[in-house]
């Protein structure tokens, strides 16, 4: 099992930047990939930036591409969300996820879910 624990979120102007961060422990040797995905109110969650853990190689959902960067830290498992030019329809809940395997059809599916940490952008 891995354990996955969100921070950063808060309340932003539009324009502002946050930072996400999530720390993995238990079992981070086996993890392959992780990811942040969002919920907003009313809409299904949806993946919204993955990083494979060991190359690194990174995915961007198109409405983020340019203002967000994801990225990882191995030695101290530990993943980051850099969020910039933040607009209001960013606004949800974000949940970091983790898989053990790489699956062929996601980039990262989610096998392990962190407890969520709300991102609220004003207008």
């Amino acid at each position: 099992q891995v354990q996955l624990v969100e921070s950063g979120g808060g309340l932003v102007q539009a324009g502002g930047s946050l930072r996400l961060s999530c720390a993995a422990s238990g079992r981070t040797a086996s993890l392959q990939a992780m990811g942040w995905f969002r919920q907003a109110p009313g809409k299904e969650r949806e993946l919204v930036a993955g990083v494979r853990w060991i190359s690194g190689r990174t995915y961007y959902k198109d409405f983020v591409k340019g203002r967000f960067t994801i990225s990882r830290d191995n030695a101290k498992n530990l993943m980051y969300l850099q969020m910039n030019s933040l607009k209001p329809e960013d606004t949800a809940v974000y949940y970091c996820a983790a898989d053990p395997i790489i699956y062929s059809d996601y980039f990262v599916r989610g096998e392990y879910w962190g407890q969520g940490t709300q991102v609220t952008v004003s207008s």
